[in-house]
């Protein structure tokens, strides 16, 4: 097992990762022809910048269909299981994490994936935890969305015990829940190293899952005093279970040299380009089904689903991009996601200009520093 801790779990820096390469678009549902293609060719380009870099993880999104429009927005994307074991056996340092659909994944056949990849990654790999909200995805699986929230977190809770198990008992054992009926099973291998856990839940039973279960909640920052409120009273809800829950959040980045550049690019990409039948399809399904965006808040952040699927906006000079993340720190948050129009010839500039202010502030370590188990 290595000496060095996880970098999730550093205290003292603020955690940076990506969002959505492995999709068709990442996180912006634009028509511009320089829009991002997530091939593996183009997705390994990206996580090796990443990694020489010193940002901490990589964060897809699993879709099984698209959101139609003129470019189909998510239509075409990598399976993240398998793209995170390509990833972490290309990369050194940064973190995977593959997000999973409980009810389209057997636990036990999960628990196994990442124990192996925790293995060719020398513990990097992190799982995310989707209990379910798109209902045409269900549909398209030949599966059923439970219409009451408790159904799909009390199947989700019991799914993830069966992992836990899993990765901890040494013993083959037996398994008589409501959801599953197992016969000695027994996880071998087992993680060497405790396996950042990730959810992203809205709803109350999905936040008292959350807090629960895993070591990062992952909700939206749109009004960033609202989100100092939810942020206290979700780290509050953790302690009062015995438990510290990170609090993380997604951001849409457009830096250039100048405001005006950067202006003039999110009108051209966001506004003029946007590819507004996909947006409506997407604003139309969260209203519908999930709970991760506050529905009282939905509506005026249409034009944000275009620009960055509703994230945070990073847009300016390479200061005010460091401002705003550096907001984001005061508010609260322990880290961000990054996505950008095009990941791979974007996030160099990011690196180069951000990156330094961050370190300077204090908020990030220099690249290469490690910190200590």
């Amino acid at each position: 097992m290595t000496e060095l801790q996880n970098s999730m779990f550093a205290k003292d820096q603020f955690v940076l990762g990506t969002f959505a390469s492995n999709c068709s678009g990442g996180m912006s549902v634009t028509k511009v022809p320089e829009r991002w293609v997530n091939s593996w060719e183009n997705n390994l380009r990206l996580g090796k910048l990443l990694d020489d870099a010193g940002i901490d993880f990589m964060l897809p999104i699993a879709r099984w269909i698209g959101y139609g429009g003129e470019t189909n927005f998510h239509g075409g994307v990598l399976e993240t299981m398998t793209w995170a074991a390509g990833l972490l056996a290309h990369t050194k340092n940064i973190n995977v994490f593959a997000t999973i659909h409980t009810a389209a994944n057997h636990p036990v056949v999960v628990a196994k994936q990442i124990a192996t990849i925790d293995q060719i990654s020398s513990s990097r790999i992190g799982l995310n935890i989707v209990a379910g909200w798109n209902q045409p995805e269900y549909e398209a699986l030949g599966l059923e969305l439970p219409a009451a929230h408790e159904d799909r977190y009390g199947y989700a809770q019991e799914w993830f015990d069966i992992i836990k198990a899993l990765w901890t008992r040494t013993e083959a054992f037996d398994w008589d829940g409501k959801f599953f009926k197992l016969k000695q099973v027994l996880g071998d291998p087992r993680p060497a190293r405790k396996v950042p856990i990730l959810n992203a839940a809205g709803s109350g039973q999905g936040r008292e899952f959350a807090v629960r279960n895993a070591d990062f909640l992952f909700t939206p920052a749109i009004d960033l005093a609202r989100s100092t409120e939810e942020i206290n009273g979700l780290k509050d809800q953790a302690k009062a279970v015995g438990r510290n829950v990170g609090v993380l959040t997604f951001s849409h980045v457009v830096c250039r040299p100048t405001e005006k550049e950067a202006r003039d690019y999110l009108q051209h990409f966001g506004q003029d380009n946007a590819d507004w039948a996909a947006v409506d399809n997407l604003v139309r399904l969260q209203f519908a089904h999930a709970h991760s965006f506050p529905h009282d808040l939905l509506a005026l952040i249409r034009d944000r689903m275009a620009a960055g699927h509703g994230g945070f906006p990073l847009v300016g000079t390479p200061e005010q991009v460091a401002e705003g993340i550096l907001s984001l720190h005061r508010a609260g948050f322990n880290g961000t996601t990054l996505s950008f129009v095009d990941y791979a010839e974007e996030f160099p500039y990011f690196r180069d200009t951000v990156l330094p202010i961050l370190e300077r502030e204090g908020i990030r370590r220099p690249n290469g520093l490690k910190v200590a188990a």
